[in-house]
């Protein structure tokens, strides 16, 4: 089942009004693939049995919202990003009395995770507090509990040692029944809470934000909201990171902004 336009507005109208999730300028192209696909998975033959389900079910509204968000993400994706950080923007960070990080969209966790290790290789993780955000509970109660499946931890170990990584990856995680758990060591300094970009504020002041492979749902009129936004969170001289498609260029904030990076990190070198 393809939805129409109207379709689409009137199940964006519902979600906004009676749960204040507002997707409105989410891409319209993914948003239909994305409720359409769901609408194949869940076997609903009409949209007004969908609509209902959305209106009157808090745990389908739950799944909802988590299939039509985008929850792709592995740890050290991108190698190349996280031998930056390693090299480049943890070292400079490092003279900071403490530091904050916000992970924006961090979805199932795996990327605060792996920032997490790159902060204890280089003995900052005690000075450092990571905030994981996302508009999605249950992703987040996922990122919380810090276990990831076992088979991923190949992908995973190759990623790390390609991104600079030089110790043993599986010391950090411990194998059962097909999981790896992660070491409790990591997580203590981490803080998650749901946060929406569209409609929250900014709630700190941060060295270092990323938002990885996000903007790209978003329309231009949101992305320069969210980039607003980021801009008003960020301290001077922090960091930037957006995902390899992403980019700050002819937004508002651009001109305060230094690209450091290929890899798209930009630093704040002014207000």
């Amino acid at each position: 089942m393809m939805l129409d336009e109207e379709e689409i507005s009137l199940l964006l109208s519902d979600l906004y009004d009676l749960y204040g999730y507002d997707f409105s300028n989410y891409a319209r192209a993914s948003l239909r693939r994305r409720i359409s696909r769901l609408c194949l998975l869940d076997k609903f033959p009409s949209f007004a049995e969908l609509r209902y389900r959305v209106r009157t079910d808090p745990d389908y509204l739950m799944r909802f919202v988590e299939e039509i968000t985008v929850n792709v993400t592995e740890m050290f994706r991108d190698p190349e990003f996280y031998r930056f950080v390693r090299e480049t923007v943890l070292p400079d960070l490092g003279s900071k009395p403490f530091i904050r990080i916000w992970h924006a969209g961090c979805s199932t966790g795996e990327e605060v995770y792996s920032m997490a290790i790159l902060l204890q290789e280089a003995g900052l993780l005690k000075k450092s507090l990571l905030y994981a955000t996302d508009l999605n509970p249950s992703v987040l109660e996922k990122a919380r509990r810090g276990i990831f499946p076992l088979h991923m931890m190949k992908q995973y170990s190759e990623n790390y040692v390609m991104g600079g990584g030089k110790a043993d990856f599986s010391d950090y995680y411990t194998a059962h029944y097909g999981q790896a758990k992660f070491r409790e060591e990591l997580s203590e300094k981490m803080i998650f809470s749901t946060h929406n970009l569209v409609s929250d504020r900014s709630f700190n002041e941060f060295d270092f934000i990323l938002c990885r492979n996000v903007l790209i749902y978003f329309d231009k009129d949101l992305q320069e909201h969210v980039l607003r936004l980021f801009d008003a969170s960020l301290g001077t001289l922090g960091y930037l990171a957006l995902g390899t498609k992403e980019t700050i260029r002819f937004s508002s904030v651009q001109r305060s902004y230094r690209q450091v990076s290929k890899e798209k990190v930009w630093r704040k070198v002014e207000n």
